[in-house]
Order: structure tokens, then sequence, then C-alpha cells
């Protein structure tokens, strides 16, 4: 079923009522409390505080480094991943379909079927405005945010607004609300798991993980159990706090990805400043914030996964469903072998005897 959006006296009045009972309510947690999309309540400021774009996201996208200085921020159900800089180096291949924007600061890859909305935003933060745009998939769910900073070109980003805004201000946008199918889960014992596992060891690349889930239709978690012996561990779910707090100690450039539908959030370098707020566990650096939703985490793994450089280890988090919350990588590049001080932080923290065994798997030296 495809509904769409009004501006309708009982939404704003609903949304209003929440408003008021809970004014620092932020709009996606309003929208799950409505049971509306994010984009639905962000359709009611049409005119006032949000302005639709036309789209050509791509070519957006490229133009957004002459806003200079500004937030990236890409999350899902858990996990808020913000990150200061410049958007130098945005590019597509395959028809525009999957876009990169490669830099030290702003590293995103994008899956652009999933960008269907775009606004201009007005969003009211400790006492002044923020000015924001947002983008947004079929289900009105946010892939996502682009932030003004102290720093960035206002000016710029006017007249990319006025570029880009839409001649139709008035028309509700179509918003697919029809149940999503649950993922097939083929049983294990239907799977190959001999020449899934030889495959895993001949891996040859980070990137050729996914593909190999594909050939064999394997669910992340399930692959995760079926790995070859050593390659694997499942870990305790504070592993993610004990890491952070180790790299920032130890000062260890670690990357952090994070991932909505539509695109992959990558910070590289340290993390400084930790901070525990209730459930959550936050990184407040100056330039990089994470909020965590610890009571999202249901599973945690250490991933070995051979390369041409060597075993590239990973903490990756899972939400209940299976899904991909955070997942976590020592400093690299293609052709470096990843950082010894990211590996010992995984052999103090956890039993280091399975991930020695990976590196032998693999026919190279383990080092941890």
């Amino acid at each position: 079923m495809k509904t769409t959006t009004s501006i309708n006296p009982e939404l704003q009045a609903r949304y209003e009522a929440l408003k008021s009972e809970q004014p620092k309510l932020r709009i996606r947690n309003a929208a799950e409390a409505l049971g509306v999309s994010e984009m639905e309540l962000l359709e009611l400021q049409l005119g006032s505080t949000a302005t639709r774009l036309s789209g050509g996201w791509q070519s957006l996208l490229q133009e957004v480094e002459s806003l200079g200085h500004v937030m990236a921020l890409t999350r899902n159900e858990y996990v808020v991943h913000e990150r200061k800089g410049v958007y130098h180096n945005v590019s597509f291949m395959h028809d525009g379909k999957m876009g990169v924007a490669v830099n030290p600061d702003i590293d995103l890859r994008l899956f652009m079927w999933e960008w269907e909305y775009g606004y201009a935003v007005e969003v009211p933060s400790r006492g002044k405005v923020l000015h924001s745009l947002q983008f947004f998939n079929q289900r009105g769910a946010a892939v996502h945010k682009i932030y003004l900073t102290n720093k960035s070109d206002k000016a710029a980003y006017d007249a990319l607004v006025t570029k880009y805004r839409a001649g139709d201000q008035g028309t509700p946008a179509t918003v697919d609300h029809s149940p999503q199918a649950a993922p097939t889960v083929i049983p294990d014992s239907e799977i190959d798991v001999a020449a899934f596992q030889e495959e895993w060891r001949k891996l040859q690349d980070t990137h050729d993980f996914f593909p190999l889930l594909k050939k064999y239709e394997l669910q992340r978690t399930q692959a995760l159990r079926l790995a070859p012996e050593g390659f694997t561990q499942k870990v305790p779910n504070e592993a993610v706090v004990k890491v952070l707090e180790a790299a920032a100690e130890n000062e260890v450039p670690i990357m952090v990805f994070v991932n909505s539908p539509g695109c992959i959030q990558i910070h590289t370098g340290p993390v400084k400043k930790l901070i525990p707020m209730e459930q959550w566990f936050n990184v407040m650096d100056p330039d990089f914030n994470l909020h965590l939703n610890l009571e999202g985490i249901a599973e945690s793994w250490v991933v070995k996964k051979p390369t041409k450089d060597g075993i590239v280890t990973g903490l990756e988090v899972y939400d209940a469903q299976g899904e991909l919350i955070v997942y976590f990588f020592g400093k690299r590049k293609p052709g470096i072998p990843e950082l010894e001080s990211w590996r010992e932080i995984i052999d103090e923290k956890f039993d280091p005897a399975c991930l020695r065994m990976a590196g032998r798997s693999a026919g190279v030296e383990a080092t941890i």
C-alpha cells in the first residue's frame, strides 16, 4: 500500500501536541511515536522551515563542496555518525547509481537508488537555527543529512537551495508504507559450507566479502557462524565500549563505519573524548561525534578477512534483526597492512587463540 503525505490539521495537531508535551523530542522519535515516517512530519513544515528540492542528487552533491566546511550525518536505528569536513572528490559510477566521496574527513559510499526525496530544512537547536540538506528514501526514512557549521558559506547554501528548489511545494510526496518482506534465510543444511569456507580463506580484498555472501545467499550473521575455524569469534556486547576505550587510551587511529539504507559514512582517525550517558555511549571529539545506543546491540563479532595485504580484523556490531549497527577496523589503506596496535587491542580484550589460527589458515604470519 502506498499513501501520500498531506498537510492536514489532524496530523499537525497531533505533532504539535506531542512537541508541547516533549519539547526536546527529535523529529525521528516524534515520527515513531505518531506512527508516521520522519519525512511525513517534515512535509508539514513546507512553506515555513522546509523547502522541497527537485532531484538531480548527483549534481547537487557535487556542488556541496561550494558550502565549505559542513557536518555530514548518517544514522540507523541505533547509532548516529557525525563527521565535519568538506565534500571534495564526489564522483559517481554505474550510470550514477553508486557514488563515493573519498577524503580524510568526509568519506562516503553512496547508493543512489535509495535517494528519492530531498529538502532544505531549518532546524532549531539550542536557541539558534541550523541550516541543512536532508535526503530520504521511498519509505520516508532519512538516508543522509548535511548541516552547515559556523565555518560554512551560507550564501552558497542559499544559492544551492534556490537552484534546486522544486517548483511544486504543495503536492504531497508519495511514501511507500507497504510491509517490507523479511529476508529469505536459507537453512545451514542447504549451504555448501565447505566451498564457502574455502572461498573465505582465499579472499584478497575486504570488498570481496559482500559478493561472497550474495553468491551463497547468506545472511551476514549466518555467514559469521559458518565461517572457517579461527576467522570469527562471538564476543560480549560490551566489546564496543572496551575497544573504543582502548583505542582512546592508546591513541590508536581507527575506522568507524555506519550505514543508513543509502549511505555508508566512515570516520578514520583517533577517538578521544568518550562520554557514557544512560544507554548511550558517545564519542564527542571536535570533528567526529558518534552516538551509540548500547541497548540495541544483540550480537558482537570479531571478524578476520584475508587480503593481499594480510589479515584485516574488524569488530562488527549487530541488532536483533541481524542488521549491522556499526563496525570498526584499525586505520589502514589498500597496500598497507593493518596497524599492529589495533591487533594488540583485539588480542588484549578477547581470547587471541582463534585469531592467531586465522593468520595461519590464511598462510600469513599471525602477529597478534
